[in-house]
């Protein structure tokens, strides 16, 4: 085996930034709506009942609900037809969707079909992460590149957090209340179509040559699931991402009812806009380390166990602080340190599931730690909304004691072969560095 084997490009990049800014805009489609739930209710006034299961909530929740019909076909086409194929198919299926939801913002059942293609179209984009790293990244930069490609899916998300606020009328105490939806779902209509466009331009299968050997073998779709349900590490780590993904998602679709549980007026989104903040920095830093260190389940019990004092503190912050500024800045502090954590054990997570499940199709196991999550997000919102939000506290103690159980679960994990495995071979010259 000689140097030349294996090469990386310096196009890779281009893929991950086309890759990162589909991403970025099929998750601000998702909760465009849930940061502004409470204006949004008013400026759809008459068009549902609000105490009904199709709700302004109903907007988030149904990513999850079509994820979880949607997500398994759509490993299978990543798998079998490739990236360009999948993430183009759900790029057009996401641009159609977004001028659509622009175009008839006042309807409230059209916006809620095109939401339906939107959720459509998400699992062929996100399902596809650790395909595209496997494909064009060397093993030394996949956690990098993991972490890279989920931090645009957060950065679409504080957008929707942060910058929708801003774009709609929020103060109940002021006039234009509810107003300002047909302008911000236009202007996120076309950054959808545009972004859509880029993609079916730039986006390419592989390389010339491929970056790392395990690129040249990969078990059939269906063998690789019925081997990764067969591994006792991955149906741990399944576990986790069906405990810890399925809280951050309940959390994100209900930020603006939490922040009223908590004593908020103004839907201003910042306590969603925190914890994406966090996660940001975390999904730069910790892949990173995991990376550089080599190591996974170290990291993976750092997010989880860094995770757990933000939960608390989200739950039990009016219990101790009565002031409700205080309690407002504890809140904050701890959406910072939840996202900080629980959104960096993302793409290590991912890349973990991917080595230890090696030779099946690293679609497969990615889809399925989704595919969990969504499950357990849907299940928490639809429990959280009930009765119009009455019982999203008793489901915020709930998630303070599961996370100890996420905790023992990737402590119960090995450390990833393939991780340790890659340090020789860099050193013996069979991977071949820019």
């Amino acid at each position: 085996m000689t140097n030349s084997t294996y090469k990386v490009y310096g196009y890779r990049w281009v893929i991950l930034v086309t890759f990162m800014i589909i991403s970025f805009v099929i998750q601000l489609q998702w909760l465009a709506h849930a940061a502004v739930a409470r204006p949004a209710d008013m400026f759809y006034k008459g068009q549902f009942n609000p105490n009904s299961f199709f709700n302004i909530d109903f907007l988030a929740m149904v990513y999850m609900l079509v994820y979880i019909i949607i997500s398994i076909p759509a490993s299978y086409i990543i798998d079998t037809y490739g990236i360009r194929v999948a993430i183009g198919i759900g790029a057009v299926i996401a641009a159609i969707s977004g001028l659509v939801k622009g175009f008839y913002a006042n309807n409230f059942m059209v916006i809620l079909w095109a939401q339906v293609g939107l959720s459509i179209a998400q699992p062929f984009i996100l399902n596809a992460v650790t395909a595209v790293t496997v494909r064009w990244f060397p093993l030394r930069e996949r956690g990098l590149a993991a972490g890279l490609a989920i931090l645009a899916q957060y950065l679409g998300i504080i957008a929707a957090m942060l910058i929708t606020p801003l774009l709609i009328g929020t103060d109940p105490t002021k006039p234009g209340y509810g107003s300002g939806f047909p302008h911000m779902l236009m202007l996120y209509g076309w950054l959808t179509f545009g972004a859509a466009v880029m993609t079916l331009l730039l986006l390419k299968e592989k390389p010339p040559t491929a970056p790392a050997a395990d690129d040249l073998k990969r078990d059939d779709f269906f063998k690789g699931l019925k081997d990764i349900l067969q591994q006792k590490d991955m149906l741990l780590t399944i576990m986790v991402f069906l405990i810890g993904l399925g809280i951050f998602n309940a959390i994100s679709s209900m930020t603006d009812s939490i922040s009223a549980n908590l004593g908020v007026k103004d839907s201003n989104g910042l306590i969603g806009g925190m914890m994406l903040i966090g996660g940001i920095i975390g999904a730069l830093v910790i892949p990173a380390l995991s990376d550089k260190f080599r190591m996974r389940k170290r990291f993976l019990v750092i997010c989880t166990a860094g995770a757990l004092p933000g939960v608390l503190g989200l739950t039990f912050t009016q219990l101790f602080f009565h002031n409700p500024a205080t309690a407002y800045d504890i809140a904050l502090a701890a959406s910072f340190i939840l996202g900080f954590f629980i959104l960096s054990a993302g793409p290590v997570g991912f890349q973990y599931a991917a080595e230890i499940s090696y030779p099946a199709p690293e679609s497969v196991s990615q889809g399925l730690l989704l595919w969990v999550g969504q499950i357990s997000g849907m299940l928490f919102v639809a429990g959280m909304s009930m009765r119009h939000n009455h019982y999203i506290h008793d489901w915020m103690i709930s998630f303070s004691l599961l996370m100890f159980l996420v905790v023992g679960l990737v402590l119960m994990t090995k450390e990833s072969p393939m991780i340790i495995t890659e340090k020789d071979k860099i050193r013996m010259g069979e991977v071949t560095k820019d």
